[in-house]
């Protein structure tokens, strides 16, 4: 597959032309978007850390060995 070379200027005037053609979001937007994702990060790891001190309980009952 042969693609077509094009010189720098015109590859940046392109670049240019398409990064103005972006949506960008706003401040307000992207501090709902900031707080959700960590308030989401914040849940899985409680999540995960219940999950494993439950498994962790259930292998020592199991087993009888462990802390």
């Amino acid at each position: 597959m042969a693609s077509k070379t094009t010189n720098p200027f015109t590859f940046l005037q392109q670049v240019r032309t398409e990064t103005a053609k972006v949506t960008w979001p706003s401040r307000r937007e992207t501090m709902i978007s900031t707080v959700m994702v960590l308030v989401f990060a914040v849940i899985a790891m409680l999540f995960f850390f219940a999950a494993d001190q439950l498994m962790g309980l259930a292998v020592e009952w199991i087993l009888g060995i462990g802390r």
